[in-house]
């Protein structure tokens, strides 16, 4: 195994680590890295997944997979290796996150996993040195990275106090959206999951949510065919095809007043150009 050592600031894709707190100085990784920004998400969750959450970890993170989408992981037990499983077998990249120093893989049940996902063209990554044993609280620093690399974050199946938790809190501190599978009330594997769709995560049923999202153009296979004759309206068309969402984000950018982007976004969904997605956030029709 080939254990190569990256700045995050020195690899188009994982820019994104230098904005997280505690941004790691450095990298080590085994693999292949994109080798530029593509769609990314994390899915996580228990150890001890029930049969509901094998199905809807391996069907979320396959038909993401398809569409495109990099999915990210802890190689850990449970939901994380459905989830690379599932990516692999979709023909998808998959990137693993350590919580321990290359060339160890821990734990070490999930070896042949590893291997598999270099010998398809994805990657193992840490930012402990060689040789560094895993340790506990390893595991919840590594979370930060996780959610740090995706665009997204989805809870496939999580008990109460679930580690994966603390991912979701990662990825809130860091803006990301956080998608979570409802799960029946009285299962205990569900208990953390139906608490955060209660504090205002996002109740996700199928994975074009997620899609309309972070990338829009793979749901819809092509960019938005509308055009406008208004210059700001055309603005707001492009930013939102360039992957600008958000309603503040678009008036910074198309340097517009609130009024006037008000009054564009308006004629826009009336004409059938965008729709709302909720929270201020917009998406192509």
């Amino acid at each position: 195994m080939k254990i190569n050592r990256i700045r995050p600031d020195e690899s188009e894709y994982l820019q994104a680590l230098t904005s997280i707190a505690k941004s790691p100085e450095a990298l080590y990784y085994a693999g292949k890295l994109p080798s530029k920004r593509i769609p990314s998400v994390a899915i996580v969750g228990t150890r001890k997944p029930t049969a509901y959450g094998k199905e809807v970890t391996t069907r979320f993170a396959g038909e993401l997979a398809r569409k495109g989408v990099a999915i990210v992981s802890g190689l850990a037990l449970g939901v994380d290796a459905l989830a690379h499983t599932a990516t692999l077998e979709a023909g998808g990249t998959t990137i693993a996150v350590l919580g321990n120093g290359l060339p160890a893989v821990y734990p070490a049940a999930n070896h042949q996993l590893a291997k598999r996902i270099l010998e398809n063209g994805g990657a193992i990554l840490t930012e402990y040195e060689e040789g560094v044993d895993a340790r506990s609280h390893q595991f919840l620093e590594r979370n930060r990275i996780v959610s740090g690399l995706a665009d997204a974050i989805i809870i496939t199946e999580a008990a109460q106090r679930s580690g994966t938790l603390n991912t979701a809190a990662h990825a809130l501190e860091q803006g990301k959206e956080v998608f979570v599978v409802p799960g029946n009330i009285t299962s205990p594997m569900s208990l953390g999951c139906n608490a955060l769709i209660t504090q205002g995560a996002t109740p996700l049923m199928n994975s074009d949510q997620v899609l309309e999202i972070i990338a829009p153009d793979l749901l819809s296979g092509q960019a938005s065919l509308f055009r406008s004759n208004d210059p700001l309206q055309q603005k707001i068309i492009d930013l939102i095809n360039d992957g600008v969402r958000g309603g503040d984000e678009l008036q910074q950018k198309a340097k517009c007043s609130a009024t006037d982007l008000s009054t564009a976004l308006t004629m826009l969904e009336i004409n059938g150009a965008i729709r709302a997605l909720g929270g201020n956030q917009w998406t192509i029709r």
